[in-house]
């Protein structure tokens, strides 16, 4: 017993592992300092114990402290259900230049990091999670669970995306027909994740909101991070001076001077992003606003918010 419990605390991590506990840990720290202080964020590793249930996995070191009886728990008592789903299309690779640290990540790999986040918290709970990946379709969909073997998989799938410096050829996103059959194959009542900059070749965004709204059909409650870099996508900050801008989707080529139609790129942005938080309201879906330049507390808060709504 001994043996498996030092072979199990030697098990070494992967790196975003690492990453993921530390930036968790200072999460949980700041919150602690925060207005939020006093919320509740104690990770169950043991549940009580019941009276004339099997005295197998009682914990005997935790009763020696605590004079009270309490049962170690295991992957089959999951309390909640989790399917991250990460859109891997061309245009989530921007900016193009920058790198893959934590201090410089391009739109896939902040959402990388922000879901292996929240894998920790997720694990941390005994919480059930699964991994979807999409761009013109699903490349990727591991079902929701919570053994140790499963989570090992899934950082491997999320580090192949770290991995990834520019996308495939033509990789545009299909958000709408990805969605959908993602809720074709999530059986059972979960918390949907989503970590997508919303931007889909075919502009049909009634489509897209089909696809949520079939997802809330099935009874999951949905997060929809809508990741961008706001300097730049959002507020259109470039200096003045000749541009060459590159759909990253089409490949469609535009030489211009940003000074130039920035007012008029700013109010077609905020045209649609009002409609995304209009429809989503109506649909009872949070939309989250995440800058790729901030930190992760914009993520794991909602995330903490509404799992403890679900419980």
């Amino acid at each position: 017993m001994e043996n498996t419990i030092q072979r199990n605390r030697l098990q070494p991590y992967s790196k975003l592992e690492l990453i993921a506990r530390q930036v968790v840990e200072g999460f949980i720290t700041g919150l602690h300092q925060s207005p939020f202080h006093g919320f509740s964020v104690e990770f169950a590793e043991h549940r009580l114990y019941n009276s004339g249930e099997s005295t197998r996995h009682i914990d005997w070191k935790l009763y020696g402290k605590t004079d009270k009886l309490f049962v170690k728990r295991y992957e089959e008592e999951t309390n909640l259900r989790c399917q991250i789903i990460i859109d891997n299309s061309a245009s989530m690779y921007f900016p193009f230049e920058a790198g893959s640290s934590l201090d410089n990540p391009n739109k896939i790999h902040f959402s990388v990091y922000a879901a292996a986040a929240i894998i920790e918290m997720l694990k941390r709970q005994r919480d059930a999670f699964g991994l979807s990946i999409f761009s013109t379709q699903i490349s990727l969909h591991i079902p929701a669970r919570s053994n140790e073997a499963h989570k090992q998989n899934v950082y491997i799938q999320l580090e192949k995306l770290l991995a990834l410096q520019k996308p495939a050829v033509n990789q545009h996103s299909e958000i709408a027909k990805s969605l959908h059959e993602i809720a074709e194959r999530v059986h059972k009542r979960s918390l949907i994740i989503i970590f997508s900059d919303m931007f889909d070749q075919s502009h049909q965004t009634d489509d897209i909101f089909a696809a949520l709204q079939h997802l809330k059909h099935l009874k999951h409650e949905i997060l929809l991070f809508h990741v961008t870099h706001h300097q730049y996508e959002l507020d259109f900050e470039f200096q003045n001076r000749p541009y060459k801008f590159i759909d990253s989707e089409s490949g469609e080529v535009l030489k211009l001077n940003p000074k130039e139609v920035k007012q008029l790129y700013i109010n077609k942005l905020k045209e649609y992003t009002q409609e995304l938080k209009l429809r989503c309201g109506q649909f009872y879906i949070e939309l989250i606003e995440v800058d790729i330049n901030k930190n992760f507390d914009r993520v794991l808060l909602p995330y903490l918010l509404k799992r403890k709504k679900m419980m």
